[in-house]
């Protein structure tokens, strides 16, 4: 572990009101420090609300491995492919995917699954701390959540990367169902569905509806949540920070796909990029016993409350790029094709967000240069699922001075 020999700080700002902010905050007052979160829109107003809402230890990984850089490539000027890198003469962007290609490797990836496994595997856990501590909302079992193919062959890659999970030290539970039996066990697929595999013990929630009711305990535990403010840049004082005009002894910088320009100035080097995924709920005749996630097309469904949310595609553009509605209707023909009696000419909040990405798959979750600024980004897809373990861990460090081992990989100087 590093060590610091500064004080304990009594007084944090968290910049950034979805899951990663306001998990930290929350640990942080575990501890007895006074926090306020700042926020330029509101709470989980970015990435944070239309999320599909998965706490999926079984399928959290890296993003760049080989078979997405191979897709990638052919799917690189198709508004309606489920992977869309459109074409940009934006350095900084073609910086990233140049960095991004590079880490596709199966060894490079390997590497970073073994950074992540520590946020893995603290996860859940994290999420039993916050409502043992006070926050309402409550994880959901997916029981089952159950990945759905057209083919027997479409589900080989899935199967093996379960081999390597097992062979890491990571089994999972699932079983396969082929013909009437795989269709017979979820109503909601479409006919042309062969095969599924259905695992057991993972989790979800509404993203939206959990991060409220984690920023109801913040507030409810004397922290304040100030709306509207963007932060455009930290201030280093004789004793702490100044931040939007008031002292702190520390900030912390939790603001997703916008956080590059402070975390620059606190010298970190990698970039972030939104990747931009979409969503929308509808009602369904049936709504789905659990998640179904349909692997090839990158398309998924949870239930939630009366509705479905179907969410989907990974979009690498500009993080304040309008919404494109080709990628809204890819997604919808992709339901259509896969789901039964999924009403997608009625849909509500239709919705895109942008995913902080990292080039190598790993988010960044630590001190920067400066031990009174510290950095909780670039979780990717799974911001949702490793926020509140990012939390937990990034307030330990902060209070302690002390970097927990788990946050070893993920140092946001690498």
């Amino acid at each position: 572990m590093t060590r610091s020999t500064r004080k304990p700080p009594k007084r944090v700002a968290v910049i950034g009101a979805g899951m990663v902010g306001l998990s930290t905050a929350w640990f942080l007052q575990e501890a007895g420090v006074e926090v306020t979160v700042l926020d330029r829109s509101g709470v989980a107003a970015g990435s944070s609300w239309g999320n599909a809402g998965w706490l999926t230890s079984s399928l959290a990984a890296p993003l760049p491995e080989p078979a997405v850089l191979k897709y990638g490539l052919r799917a690189m000027f198709s508004p309606s492919s489920p992977l869309y890198i459109p074409p940009t003469a934006d350095p900084r962007m073609l910086k990233w995917l140049a960095q991004f290609a590079r880490n596709c490797t199966p060894a490079r990836w390997n590497k970073a699954m073994q950074g992540m496994l520590p946020l893995i595997e603290g996860a859940l856990p994290a999420f039993d701390a916050l409502e043992e501590g006070g926050v309402t909302a409550r994880t959901q079992p997916a029981d089952p959540l159950t990945a759905a193919f057209r083919t027997t062959q479409d589900s080989k890659g899935l199967l093996e990367e379960f081999a390597h999970l097992r062979a890491t030290g990571r089994p999972v539970d699932f079983e396969i169902l082929d013909g009437a039996d795989a269709r017979n066990s979820e109503p909601v697929l479409a006919d042309e569905i062969t095969r599924v595999v259905r695992f057991h013990g993972e989790r979800f929630i509404d993203p939206a509806q959990y991060v409220q009711a984690i920023a109801d305990s913040v507030r409810a535990r004397g922290g304040l949540i100030v709306e509207g403010v963007e932060v455009r840049t930290v201030h280093l004082t004789g004793a702490g920070v100044a931040v939007a005009g008031e002292d702190y002894d520390a900030v912390v910088l939790a603001h997703g796909a916008w956080i590059n320009q402070l975390a620059r100035q606190s010298g970190v080097r990698q970039i972030v990029q939104a990747g931009r995924g979409y969503s929308f709920t509808v009602k369904m005749d049936q709504l789905p016993k659990g998640p179904v996630y349909f692997t090839q097309q990158k398309v998924v469904c949870t239930p939630l409350g009366d509705q479905a949310r179907i969410a989907g595609t990974m979009e690498f553009r500009d993080v304040s790029a309008p919404k494109d509605p080709r990628r809204v209707q890819s997604l919808v023909s992709q339901a259509r094709a896969l789901l039964r009696g999924a009403r997608l000419d009625d849909r509500q909040d239709e919705w895109v967000g942008a995913r902080p990405c990292t080039a190598d798959g790993l988010p960044l979750i630590g001190a920067g240069n400066n031990s009174r600024v510290y950095v909780a980004g670039g979780h990717g897809m799974w911001g949702i699922f490793l926020g509140p373990v990012s939390g937990r861990l990034l307030a330990e460090q902060i209070v302690t001075g002390r970097r927990p081992e788990a946050l070893r990989a993920v140092d946001p100087l690498r």
